[in-house]
């Protein structure tokens, strides 16, 4: 039996505390915390198996699979899908996301490149709007409302997180979400992500794609007045404050020589002042939800 013979053997000791972005803070209530856990324990063991160099694309996607199966019983049992399995049964809710996040994975082993901005979203609909969507059903938020502008965070969230990594990506796993056409509009290419420092077309790329993320957090701006759980409300606040600044460094720093990312005291205050406008906002909430309703509609 090889020593990679299960999701467990090729986790990468990546946990929750060293994402980009806030997972379950404590701003969640503790009743829903074990349960947005337990998925991202789930997603992370199927992000693993995708990112292991040492597998094949076929032997990912076997892994993959059994781990589909472990979720909905389809197979064995297995230990990175217990806890979750358990979650969702007790709240009587489907594998629908997660099972969309072991589809975005299945991409990634089969796929490298993307062509344009609408293949890097198709893209984005597996590989991070699910996050949000099932955050928001764990809370018993009303898909209609809020699912749209949650759509537009998370993927603005999973191509911020595209660019800081583009060198790592392109290095470690030959991977480059950088849409083609947009290199060829600069005048940039792949190669130039092997550099120690980007040179100006591509710094222009990634000014492009920033500004486009920037649009993206503009759409879903209105989520945290939306949402009828005050703590999650906050949650979703702080992390929207937080890509807002990522975005923008990225509109002005190297992800390839320099550090994008805050500090820990930079990201504790940018992610309270989402926090503080939220709540500042919220004696309002009722006519911000009438007026995106009636945005919807017309």
């Amino acid at each position: 039996m090889s020593s990679l013979d299960s999701a467990t053997a090729t986790r990468s000791g990546k946990g929750h505390r060293d994402e980009n972005f806030p997972v379950a803070s404590h701003l969640i209530h503790p009743r829903h915390r074990g349960a947005i856990l337990a998925f991202y324990n789930f997603v992370r063991a199927g992000d693993d198996v995708a990112d292991h160099a040492a597998l094949s694309p076929e032997r990912k996607i076997e892994m993959l699979d059994r781990l589909a199966d472990s979720l909905t019983g389809a197979g064995p049992s297995d230990p990175e899908a217990e806890p979750l399995k358990r979650e969702l049964a007790a709240r009587k809710l489907p594998p629908r996301h997660a099972l969309e996040l072991l589809d975005a994975f299945r991409m990634d082993a089969r796929k490298s490149r993307y062509a344009d901005w609408d293949a890097l979203i198709h893209y984005c609909r597996y590989s991070a709007m699910p996050v949000g969507r099932f955050v928001l059903d764990i809370h018993g938020e009303d898909p209609a409302r809020v699912w749209g502008p949650s759509d537009a965070i998370c993927a603005a969230l999973q191509i911020i997180n595209h660019l800081q990594d583009c060198g790592k990506d392109f290095a470690g796993l030959d991977r480059v979400y950088i849409p083609q056409d947009a290199l060829d509009r600069h005048g940039a290419t792949i190669a130039m992500l092997g550099e120690a420092e980007a040179p100006p077309q591509l710094r222009a790329v990634i000014r492009e794609l920033a500004q486009k993320c920037l649009d993206l957090l503009d759409e879903g701006a209105v989520l945290p007045d939306l949402i009828d759980d005050l703590r999650l409300s906050l949650e979703i606040a702080a992390i929207h404050r937080l890509a807002v600044v990522l975005a923008k460094g990225l509109t002005e720093r190297d992800p390839l020589s320099e550090t994008v990312h805050h500090g820990k005291a930079a990201f504790a205050l940018t992610a309270l002042g989402g926090v503080a406008a939220t709540l500042a906002r919220r004696p309002f909430r009722g006519r911000i939800v009438r007026a995106a309703a009636q945005g919807s509609r017309s």
